[in-house]
């Protein structure tokens, strides 16, 4: 029994082997890999003790920060022989000079990495802003969402970035998630898997590694781990049926990361307010051998609140790599680190095998990624590159099938053709939508709905402010009253700019017509103008739960139907 036991033990553990290998590119033959290997073996040999540490951090580089601040990035860059660099704000041509510069200087090319969840966007102001992944989560055709990364990583090739941090696999199950929110592909685990896996294989096929986050679930925090320390209080059920279920069903489909965050989880880590980030019981115990995952381990910024108001540069990163991390991002200690893990394997504390194990898989990373050889990016029209027509059309696309239809009780839609009232509320632009709509369309202020006629079909627009995902999405008192009014005598649509969870304490049992845009932004505007004029189809699914009357999974098809001289539009009632 007890052989059979072992034998067991030891099939599984090759199949965790072959089923959870690292990252490598598509359809790679026999000989290319043994190219790899040998490229990493030759590396790993080449380099002294010092510059095999080098290789476990990355560094943030900002180009708003000044040149003192650049000029110590560039040190580190050069007497620390460090590993990679994050990409932050904000001036692409600069940051492509900065990396060709760097690159130049590294014996072994860096691993350029950046926050790119909606695209380079995020940290770079003149780039396209792509979806976030909330409004994501509402697509159907998880294609589109391979066809959006896919994107994302021709725009990373051109700023020479090898690695997207991304995607968010976090089930946001907690609509007051302060960190999470807009990331999320929402509150159900199979819709963040399907979408996640079609964000990461658009990645890692066009060769930009994905790393999929926060280990073990950030999805139910109510803290900013930018500022403080979370806590996830679930049992062991709920977190394997939750929060880890991302993570364990992506983790075989040879994702190249997985980022672990500074969240305190009591049922995975038996040490009082000990963050997984540097909990050995949950990287090495869980991550690594449990779950088999093969692939690069890298800490969410050691710079956030969560872990930096409680360790010391140096000491964070050396907990960290203790714990099984393979690369420590956003290091505020390079050289305290490396004199710290240095000092424990001396002790016999981390053996220099793990230091091996480390560097070898993120060479061999490198080597796939084509990192061997590193070419200079171009900066010349970079902004250009970054933001053109190419983008506005996809990016519209993926916006006209998130759109999702809760109710139409009075078929109301497609408006194009009829005189329609449109009441703008809330605080964001709406101009774009409003000239979108058409010239039968009569914007009227919140004070002048008393001049509409009874009867009218009027539009309700809640225009949040979306320029950062975490601005707040609750509805004023203010607008929710003139939505009432506006039930008493009106045809009303109920159009939100915003996340679905505005509707959470919104009476709209007697609202005619609900439709969610996700985003208050002119591509989103222009895609829910063009759906309510009947030109495309409204097809998009609640992806998080609303609250009891609206569930996830809810939403109408609105198939418009082209005639001769008409367009009219098919209503079907979905199954929730």
């Amino acid at each position: 029994m007890k052989k059979l036991l072992y034998t067991s033990l030891f099939i599984f553990s090759l199949i965790s082997f072959t089923a959870k290998a690292q990252y490598q590119p598509k359809d790679i033959s026999k000989e290319d890999l043994k190219k790899a290997h040998h490229w990493v073996d030759k590396t790993y040999r080449s380099l002294s003790q010092d510059e095999k540490l080098g290789q476990l951090f990355i560094v943030a580089l900002y180009t708003n920060k000044g040149e003192d601040y650049i000029n110590q990035v560039r040190n580190i860059v050069v007497n620390d022989k460090i590993g990679g660099l994050i990409l932050m704000q904000d001036d692409a041509a600069r940051e492509i000079n900065l990396v060709n510069e760097f690159q130049q200087k590294s014996k072994v090319p860096m691993m350029i990495g950046m926050d790119a969840e909606w695209g380079l966007f995020q940290r770079i102001a003149t780039a396209h802003k792509f979806p976030w992944a909330m409004t994501l989560g509402a697509i159907q055709d998880k294609s589109l969402i391979y066809q959006m990364s896919a994107k994302i990583a021709e725009d990373c090739h051109r700023m020479g970035i090898n690695w997207d941090f991304a995607p968010v696999v976090d089930v946001n199950t907690n609509p007051n998630n302060p960190i999470i929110g807009n990331r999320s592909f929402g509150s159900e685990v199979d819709n963040v898997i399907s979408s996640a896996l079609s964000y990461s294989k658009g990645l890692q096929d066009n060769t930009i590694l994905a790393a999929i986050k926060h280990f073990p679930g950030h999805g139910d925090t109510s803290t900013d781990s930018h500022l403080d320390l979370p806590v996830v209080p679930h049992n062991l059920d709920r977190l394997n049926t939750v929060e880890l279920a991302p993570f364990k069903a992506l983790m075989d489909k040879g994702i190249g990361g997985v980022m672990v965050a500074h969240l305190y989880v009591p049922s995975l880590e038996s040490g009082k307010g000990i963050p997984a980030s540097v909990s050995k019981n949950i990287i090495t115990g869980v991550l690594k051998d449990k779950l088999g995952y093969k692939g690069l381990i890298i800490t969410d910024a050691l710079n956030m609140g969560a872990v930096a108001n409680k360790y010391k540069p140096g000491e964070l990163d050396a907990l960290a790599f203790k714990a099984g991390n393979d690369i420590m991002l956003f290091s505020q200690g390079v050289s305290e680190g490396k004199k710290l893990i240095q000092k424990a394997i001396e002790k016999g504390e981390i053996s220099q095998s793990r230091v091996e194990e480390s560097v070898k898989k993120i060479l061999l990373t490198k080597y796939f990624l084509g990192l061997e050889k590193y070419t200079p990016k171009d900066p010349v029209n970079i902004n250009s590159d970054l933001n053109n027509d190419s983008h506005k059309t996809l990016v519209q696309n993926l916006y006209a099938n998130a759109l999702t239809l809760l109710k139409d009780d009075q078929k109301l839609l497609p408006v194009a053709g009829k005189q329609v009232y449109y009441v703008p509320l809330e605080e964001a632009p709406y101009q774009t939508f409003a000239n979108q709509l058409g010239a039968n369309v009569t914007v009227k202020k919140a004070n002048e709905i008393s001049t509409i006629p009874a009867g009218s079909t009027v539009i309700v627009g809640f225009h949040k402010d979306n320029s950062s995902a975490y601005k707040p999405y609750k509805i004023s008192a203010e607008s929710k009253k003139i939505l009432a009014d506006l039930t008493g005598n009106q045809n009303v649509i109920l159009n939100v700019f915003g996340s679905a969870y505005a509707l959470k304490d919104i009476d709209i049992s007697k609202v005619s017509t609900v439709l969610v845009s996700y985003e208050n932004n002119d591509d989103s505007m222009t895609a829910t103008a063009n759906a309510l004029n009947g030109k495309t189809k409204i097809w998009g699914r609640l992806p998080v739960l609303v609250n009891d009357q609206l569930k996830a999974g809810m939403g109408i098809d609105s198939i418009p139907v082209s005639t001769v001289n008409t367009n009219t539009t098919v209503s079907i009632t979905s199954k929730q």
